[in-house]
């Protein structure tokens, strides 16, 4: 019965066959062992730097109530190491790959994309704009408008290929960075990346996190991203791509009615490496139930009163 169901989505010219792909750096070649990649609707390899990176002080992940705090710092082996071995390797699937850029600068992001562009094996961009604009204040790109635009419109002018500008949900309004990033023509927005915490250890008095605060994932920040969702739906045609706390398939489904087009699945991927693949599964056994042909028909349906004013 499943059989018939629509369940390809397009974001921009990227076509993919289904909703579900793993988030950027919860994800890599050790889960092939143990399901085919080729069921997923696109992958998403580790965010890559210009430039080898060696990461951030440890720890750099701790587990809290509801999730887990991770800080990283988009530890690379450099966009050489990154073409020459990283791109073929997820080439062999029949999957769309949408490579996932970190850059210190504008002019990197548009030389890294324009690269990277070039590489057949690549059918979309995605932009973490969460990441801090070393070259001005030190703030991520994602918290400026203004910045927003002027890295979008820049890398647009050098690659065709379909940009998805990944926010930042640490701002005072997603919506005014979503309008931003459409107007300079982003062709997708993922909504959206970790929230700063920070966790201490009260036996030590030291933060939990090498570099004291982190992000937080897990399904402690899944309403957060759901609210985020909803509301720069309400501002932007761009189709958006859920991100953030989604354990299983009712999480995603709840993203999807939000206004989420596609979804992409982090923290579960470390608990339950066949978490993806329950996640459409469940989605296809809910399309079933509600007699739902075509997963585009559930975008952004929520039932909201018509008489609900909301003031955000």
């Amino acid at each position: 019965m499943t059989k018939n169901l629509k369940l390809d989505v397009k974001i921009g010219s990227l076509h993919m066959k289904n909703p579900v792909m793993p988030a950027s750096g919860a994800f890599g070649f050790e889960m092939a062992s143990l399901f085919d990649f080729n069921e997923l609707g696109a992958l998403v390899p580790k965010s890559i730097t210009k430039y080898p990176r060696g990461g951030n002080d440890t720890p750099r992940v701790c587990e809290v109530t509801g999730g887990m705090i991770n800080s990283i710092g988009i530890q690379s082996k450099g966009l050489p190491y990154y073409m020459e071995h990283i791109i073929p390797e997820y080439a062999k699937y029949d999957v769309p790959l949408i490579a996932s850029i970190s850059a210190d600068s504008i002019e990197e992001f548009a030389e890294m994309s324009e690269i990277i562009g070039k590489d057949p094996a690549v059918s979309a961009i995605e932009l973490n704009i969460s990441c801090p604009n070393l070259e001005g204040d030190g703030k991520a790109f994602g918290m400026d408008g203004d910045l927003s635009f002027e890295l979008i419109q820049k890398v647009k002018g050098v690659t065709d290929q379909p940009l998805i500008a990944k926010l930042t949900p640490n701002v005072t309004s997603i919506q005014e960075i979503a309008i931003a990033c459409e107007e300079a023509g982003a062709d997708g927005l993922n909504v959206a990346n970790t929230i700063l915490a920070m966790a201490i250890d009260i036996h030590t008095r030291k933060p939990k996190i090498g570099n004291v605060m982190g992000g937080i994932s897990g399904p402690a920040i899944k309403p957060i991203i759901v609210r985020m969702i909803h509301q720069v739906r309400n501002v932007s045609t761009l189709p958006i791509i859920g991100c953030g706390g989604i354990m299983n398939s009712d999480d995603a489904i709840e993203m999807i009615l939000a206004g989420a087009s596609a979804v992409q699945v982090g923290t579960a991927n470390f608990i339950n490496p066949l978490s993806m693949i329950e996640v459409l599964e469940g989605i296809k056994e809910y399309m079933v139930e509600y007699n739902i042909s075509d997963i585009n028909n559930l975008v952004g349906k929520v039932n909201i009163p018509s008489s609900t004013t909301t003031l955000y």
